[in-house]
């Protein structure tokens, strides 16, 4: 798609709005790809079938911003306008109003061609809830902040009510959070084979053996280093997050070795959530269970995504319903742990009936959480180098409204969600729960609330300054090899973060 940014009378650096306007040429018509023109823009545009000229224009009291959008089916002009005295703002204030004015002409113009709303409107972001979030605790009401996420933004009543409903999580885990605690996750980068979707840093551990053990060791030191620095800085961890990969790709022993390493080195006497991602029914057992048990986990997931045995063949995953309940069973006999358990709308071969019975035998076990996710295509996955048919946009909605349904008859209620690009339909995944069973890692990491220190392959630390919302990330080498290979470097630079988390906490 051609896109052009220009102005008539203000000097705004075009460049640094690209992928706000990207952002929005794929969730309006995915599949484009963005190209800037080195011409000016033709003096005469009827020609153009697949282009878009936004033009920023400041008038005395108003300014314009117009999206001028071309496609087969003809030409649309979105215009949205701001008081011009918010272009003398501080620099920052003014990339967030240009930023917001560019993708909403962009959307009113775009969804006019295209004849229909899109569920999130021209909301483009992985975070929706963000926003209500911010409203309710600067004072509106919830009614209010659905109000203006319907107004401003054009979200669908329903997704605006669903955002609204996250809010009032995120709100309540915001207060409860300390200013000297922090989240742990940690990344086991190994799974027994890969799922066709799947984009997650994991390596086949058929196939990568040898590295198991080496890492195990290595993720015990860099466990000893992030002791240090909490040490160093006076703080608590109040939840921990193993996931992957599948942490219980891991055996028996080798899970004793990490959680007494943790026990060892780390400050868990506050920790209020463990969560340990089991995930695949085949990494499941009793004696891994029970050293979860052991050391104090309440929290674990196992992940059927589907219980229709030809959905989860196509999609790679070597078991069947039968051994998600033998698992879901262990898991219940092992120890008083609330369950997560995934399901993913729009997988290939799958319709919204199937779906359905998917989703009533996972309601049927009755864990305390239920993850209700869209397929994303994700960069990396299998299913993106060899896309097969999938469930058509409609289809996709269809399962997602049933669900909801279904889920609220059955006393869950939406505590977090998030979007990923890439998604069928443009939708989102929603974290289900029982009432008082919320998963506050969940929140806070999807929420930004507060700092996450990441160990393991590919996790990502992230630094957050309250006072703020400053972020600062620093990830962790991806794949096994590269993680055992600067292991010494990485370890050190935990050690380094000292003086930015204390400037983070406000000390």
């Amino acid at each position: 798609m051609k896109l052009w940014l220009t102005s008539d009378n203000v000097d705004w650096d075009t460049e640094r709005y690209h992928y706000a306007v990207e952002q929005m040429m794929l969730t309006l018509f995915p599949g484009e790809r963005p190209e800037y023109p080195d011409t000016p823009v033709p003096s005469s545009l009827t020609a153009e079938r697949n282009a878009a000229i936004f033009t920023l224009h400041r008038g005395k009291k108003l300014t314009n911003m117009s999206a001028l959008v071309f496609r087969e089916k003809g030409w649309y002009n979105g215009v949205v306008r701001f008081p011009s005295e918010k272009l003398d703002e501080a620099p920052e204030l003014v990339y967030h109003t240009i930023q917001r004015a560019v993708k909403q002409a962009f959307y009113n113009a775009g969804s006019a061609l295209l004849g229909h709303d899109l569920p999130w409107g021209s909301l483009t972001g992985v975070r929706p809830t963000k926003l209500p979030t911010k409203a309710i605790w600067e004072g509106a009401s919830p009614a209010q902040a659905k109000k203006e996420l319907e107004k401003t933004y054009r979200v669908s009543p329903l997704r605006a009510g669903l955002a609204v409903d996250c809010a009032g999580h995120s709100v309540a885990a915001k207060r409860s959070l300390k200013g000297d605690e922090v989240s742990l996750y940690i990344g086991v980068p190994f799974c027994p084979s890969r799922c066709v979707y799947c984009s997650f840093i994991s390596a086949a551990v058929d196939k990568c053996l040898p590295l198991v053990a080496p890492f195990v060791e290595g993720l015990c030191r860099e466990i000893e280093a992030v002791g240090g620095l909490l040490k160093t800085t006076s703080q608590a961890i109040r939840t921990v997050y193993i996931g992957g990969g599948t942490p219980t790709t891991l055996s028996a022993e080798q899970l004793e070795q990490v959680l007494s390493a943790m026990e060892a080195h780390l400050p868990l006497s506050r920790c209020t959530e463990f969560t340990v991602e089991a995930g695949r029914p085949d990494t499941i057992t009793p004696e891994k269970l029970e050293v979860l048990a052991a050391h104090g986990v309440g929290r674990v997931s196992v992940n059927p995504q589907s219980m229709n045995a030809a959905v989860l063949e196509r999609m790679g995953r070597p078991h069947s319903g039968e051994d998600i309940r033998r698992a879901y069973a262990q898991v219940r006999a092992a120890g008083n742990f609330a369950v997560n358990m995934d399901l993913i709308a729009g997988l290939p071969g799958d319709s919204p009936e199937g779906f359905a019975q998917s989703l009533e035998a996972v309601m049927a076990l009755e864990p305390e959480n239920i993850t209700v996710h869209t397929l994303a295509l994700k960069k990396g996955s299998q299913l993106m180098e060899n896309p097969e048919a999938l469930p058509s946009d409609k289809e996709v909605e269809r399962m997602l409204d049933a669900a909801w349904a279904a889920l609220r008859e059955k006393g869950y209620v939406p505590y977090y969600l998030y979007r990923q690009k890439y998604m069928s339909g443009s939708f989102e995944n929603v974290g289900w729960t029982k009432p008082g069973f919320e998963s506050l890692y969940n929140i806070a990491m999807m929420e930004e609330l507060h700092s996450i220190l990441a160990l393991g392959g590919g996790g990502v630390t992230k630094l957050f300054w309250p006072k703020t919302g400053k972020i600062e990330r620093f990830a962790n080498p991806k794949y096994p090899q590269e993680y055992l290979r600067d292991l010494e470097k990485l370890c050190g630079e935990k050690a380094e973060l000292a003086p930015l988390l204390l400037e983070a906490k406000g000390d």
